[in-house]
């Protein structure tokens, strides 16, 4: 393609140009674009089998630069065995090939080599945080050719250099999650010139948080603490995935105190260190409860406060650092009710005052953060304001969703906006700690809807203990570096390159299908909401249907564990089958708690084996976490995994993992028959027992349980009329219980309403189960989804029409979504529509057999109202030719809604349409405002069963071909 264009275009610099464009542009996140183990035309030499090529860094140079440079060495080692050397100016003589670091400004040969025109760095000079990597000939005396990696600043050179780390095969994971890497005898660089361009977003970073019990646990065995060496490893990681910025742990830690080491490894390492958004002007919280005089009240004990204040700005010095301003209650709680806005612009203002006195320098010379955090954004909405040199630190609502947004056409704060986002959650109305929840489709969308707003000084993370959310970390951090290199379509790309890179090519697919479930999953419900009365055991076999769901994945991935390279082991089980295990197994224990409070409830004898079950799991999970932390890598990582997650009553962790409550019947020794129904109606409740009713467009078949309530085992017979009433077994035994399968065989049935029988026997038992069915044909020529078991449900995304106005349009958003995918507005800064103006639309085609006013409910992601219009987000639903409603998915909502929102990961919002006669139906969704996330929609005819997830998507009739 790239020879195409140089031999079809005239004008060859303008083919060199395009070269270079396609060129930078692909190879960022694209393992071995820039290295190959093989040797070939135009290919600079690293490491062969004769030779070494020695490494130039100017000893002047920043000492960031140089612990980078010496990581990798290291690198280079562990993938070839063979270790390069460092050398000075004065001693390359001696080589026809060189790899020269170094930065604009500070090193004297690159800024020779720029001067004497070798070397072009037009476009990333000056730039923030750009690197360079190419080719160059004869850079000094006796030197034929160098490779150079130049930045444009300190952090431009590190990025640069961890960049070939990464691309020689060496993971930004290769400590925090022993990612092993691939030996190679021969290292070459593919001539050419890769620019990285100016990452997006200025300041990109982690917040580590919610720390205890298992990262301070593991620290402290591992470091002695948070202190430096600990720190080492974490500024080490932010900066190979091309990070800058850092939250530390604030638990009852101090950075600066718990170790004076910890900032000037910081400022050595090139890690722009913040606090999080209650701790002002650079003290840590615990300082205040270890120093602080008087009361944290602005109001009595303004002397100490600016004291302690001052101290956090002369301790910080010249470092490079993000100083928080503001002022939250003691404890990262709201102020008190007194605290005015007068008040906290006054505190503002005053401790302004304290960065020019300490700093000797105007104010707006060092950057400084306000974070609009929860009840501060009230302030904010009500007329605070802050001077136009700081950075507006906007923040999600905990559960991963944007609460404000800069609104279009108003006048743009100059100091820029940031974002405060969670992965991680101490809180209401759960605390979500123990495993990784984070969907990268959901991310993405809340992330783009961010950026596309303008957000694009800070991004910061809360990711907890670091582990486990490794993938999400990665995922936030590429996208912050560019997000146009990831638009919706190219997400699951994202998550086949990440298994790629940790994991080899050989099953980097199934690998990513299992990151996408499990976390698809996981988002779902976080598992600390997760109890036995989460899912429906009696409709739409819901939480059997989760059950195996996990089940199949947890046997794929115990499949690829057996099957992977056995360096890959370790990696594995942490980033993959850790959390899938647990997961599935956290499922099967609510569900055996379930069935078991079902069952004994109906005096089943499988009562006593499902208390079992939960035993079993909840020991199981002890295992899984007793692997993780003592067995796995000989115990690197004991401690990681301690976090509770099993008894959660209220908001807060429970002291330690509660096993669920289960119950124990006693069974008497002769048996006797009972008869269940998938409603959980039963016999011998009830003598007479009936099914819902079935179509010939059901998704399911439907079956019954017949089980034992004593201990002996029992015979049964079952007669059944008419002949198209299909049944898996009519006779057998019954131990403890035997499921049966039911089907219609629907060419014996007539057009209509009818009724199935069976007789079901045992001794002197005795139990009728009638079967409603009925059959309706559909038109040949209609195609679309129809109505069967009272409702019609489809997934959002498959809309059978749409119609398009540019530029504004639906797409989709792929995996986005509880069961599917979702639909959203682009582009996501188009002004807010009006009903007057409609003109997109998508269609759903859907043929209803019961006429009437109905409830549509639109499944919709938890999206917040983040321009605090009156209105909400709005989108609008028809039916036909009907004239679209407009709806709003926050107009009239009350706040208490929130707490199901988020727990339940889903915003319903319903409306009544009306079907005036049986048959075809076109049913619109309408674009009116961007932000709002459409994943489902189910129309509920009458027979719509409460269940967690909803219904299956009803079946989808395809025109009939003549």
């Amino acid at each position: 393609m790239l020879l195409a264009i140089y031999q079809n275009t005239k004008n060859v610099f303008f083919a060199l140009f395009i070269l270079v464009l396609l060129t930078s542009s692909t190879f960022a996140g694209q393992e071995g674009d820039m290295v190959s183990s093989e040797s070939g035309l135009n290919r600079f030499p690293i490491v062969t089998h004769s030779a070494i090529t020695p490494i130039l860094v100017e000893k002047e140079e920043e000492k960031g630069v140089l612990i980078a440079a010496e990581n990798f060495l290291d690198d280079i080692k562990s993938v070839t065995d063979k270790s390069p050397k460092l050398v000075e100016s004065n001693e390359v003589s001696q080589s026809k090939q060189l790899l020269i670091i170094g930065t604009i400004g500070k090193s004297k040969l690159i800024d020779q080599l720029i001067e004497e025109g070798k070397l072009n760095v037009s476009g990333m000079a000056g730039k923030w945080e750009n690197y360079l990597i190419e080719t160059i000939d004869d850079p000094i005396e006796g030197v034929e050719q160098a490779l150079v990696i130049v930045g444009s600043d300190k952090r431009g050179t590190i990025f640069g250099i961890y960049e070939m780390s990464r691309q020689i095969g060496v993971s930004p994971w290769n400590w925090w999650a022993d990612v092993p890497v691939e030996k190679k005898g021969e290292l070459y660089f593919k001539n050419g010139r890769y620019h990285s361009g100016t990452p997006a977003i200025q300041y990109r970073g982690i917040f580590i948080n919610d720390e205890a019990p298992a990262l301070s646990g593991w620290a402290q065995e591992k470091f002695g603490g948070f202190n430096h060496k600990f720190y080492e490893k974490v500024y080490e990681l932010i900066l190979r995935l091309k990070a800058n910025y850092l939250w530390p742990a604030m638990w009852g830690r101090s950075l600066y105190e718990d170790d004076p080491l910890n900032p000037v490894v910081a400022d050595q390492y090139g890690v722009v260190i913040g606090t999080s958004h209650h701790e002002p002007l650079m003290r840590a919280h615990a300082d205040w409860s270890r120093h602080g005089k008087g009361e944290w009240d602005y109001s009595k004990n303004k002397e100490n406060l600016q004291q302690f204040w001052r101290e956090g700005i002369e301790r910080m010095g010249s470092k490079e650092s993000l100083v928080t301003i503001g002022m939250r209650g003691d404890g990262d709680e709201p102020m008190s009710e007194e605290s005015n806005i007068e008040l906290l612009e006054q505190i503002v203002n005053d401790q302004r005052e304290i960065i020019a006195e300490v700093t000797g320098k105007p104010t707006k010379k060092t950057p400084q953060v306000w974070a609009l955090y929860k009840e501060v954004q009230e302030y904010y909405d009500k007329g605070m304001r802050v001077p136009d040199d700081v950075t507006l630190l906007l923040c999600d609502d905990n559960w991963g969703n944007v609460r404000k947004l800069p609104k279009l056409g108003e006048k743009q704060h100059s100091g820029g906006y940031g974002m405060y986002y969670h992965f991680d959650y101490v809180g209401g109305p759960r605390n979500y700690k123990w495993i990784n929840t984070n969907h990268i489709p959901r991310i993405w969308e809340q992330m783009n809807l961010t950026y596309r707003h303008g957000v694009d000084k800070i991004w910061i993370v809360n990711v907890g203990d670091i582990k486990p959310m490794e993938l999400p970390i990665s995922f936030f951090l590429d996208f912050a570096w560019n997000p146009d290199n990831w638009p919706a379509e190219r997400l699951h790309d994202y998550v086949v390159d990440w298994a790629a890179q940790q994991f080899g090519s050989a099953f980097k697919v199934e690998i990513a299908g299992l990151l996408d479930s499990y976390t698809k999953f996981n988002a779902r419900r976080k598992p600390e909401l997760v109890d036995e009365e989460s899912f429906s055991l009696t409709h739409y076999n819901e939480f059997d249907r989760l059950v195996k769901e996990y089940k199949d994945l947890a046997v794929k991935a115990q499949g690829i564990y057996k099957k992977i390279n056995p360096k890959y082991k370790s990696a594995y089980y942490q980033l993959v089958l850790f959390p899938i295990l647990a997961s599935s197994n956290l499922y099967e224990m609510y569900y055996a708690a379930a069935k078991n409070k079902l069952f004994a409830f109906q005096g089943r004898a499988s009562t006593n084996p499902e208390a079992q079950n939960v035993k079993t799991h909840f020991e199981k999970d002890a295992g899984l976490t007793h692997y993780y932390n003592t067995q796995l890598e000989d115990g690197k990582w004991n401690h990681m995994m301690d976090q509770v997650h099993i008894g959660y009553t209220s908001w807060n962790d429970p002291s330690k993992d509660i096993m669920p409550e289960v119950k124990e019947i006693n069974l008497p020794t002769k048996g006797a028959m009972g008869v269940a129904l998938e409603s959980g109606a039963f016999y011998p409740d009830d003598k007479s027992l009936k099914t819902r009713t079935f179509t010939p467009f059901d998704k399911e078949n439907g079956s019954l349980t017949l089980y034992n309530q004593g201990k002996k085992p029992i015979d049964y017979k079952i007669s059944k009329k008419p002949e198209w009433l299909k049944l898996s077994a009519s006779s057998g035994q019954i131990e403890k219980e035997v499921k049966l399968g039911m089907d219609i065989d629907w060419s014996k049935v007539s057009i209509g309403n009818q009724e199935g029988r069976l007789i079901v026997k045992s001794g002197k038992d005795k139990a009728e189960v009638i079967i409603p069915v009925n059959k309706f044909t559909v038109p040949d020529e209609f195609e679309g989804f129809v109505e069967a078991g009272g409702y019609v449900s489809i997934e959002a995304d498959h809309f059978t029409g749409q119609q398009t106005v540019a530029p504004v349009r639906w797409e989709v958003i792929p995996g986005l979504g509880k069961t599917g995918s979702s639909v959203t507005g682009f582009p996501v800064r188009s002004p807010d529509g009006a009903s007057k103006d409609l003109a997109n639309y998508l269609s759903y085609n859907t043929y209803f057999t019961t006429p009437g006013e109905h409830t549509l409910q639109i499944n919709l992601a938890p999206t917040l109202n983040f321009h605090n219009s009156e209105e909400g987000l709005r989108f609008g639903i028809s039916v036909d030719d009907h004239a679209p409603e407009i709806l709003s998915m926050h107009k009239g909502r009350h706040s208490g809604e929130w707490n199901k929102w988020v727990g339940d990961a889903v915003n319903i919002t319903t409306c009544k349409i009306k079907i005036d006669e049986p048959g075809a139906h076109e049913i619109k969704l309408w674009l009116v405002d961007s932000g709002v996330v459409v994943q489902k929609l189910v129309v509920d005819t009458g027979g719509l069963e409460k269940s967690y997830l909803g219904p299956a998507e009803s079946t989808f009739k395809v025109k009939s071909l003549k």
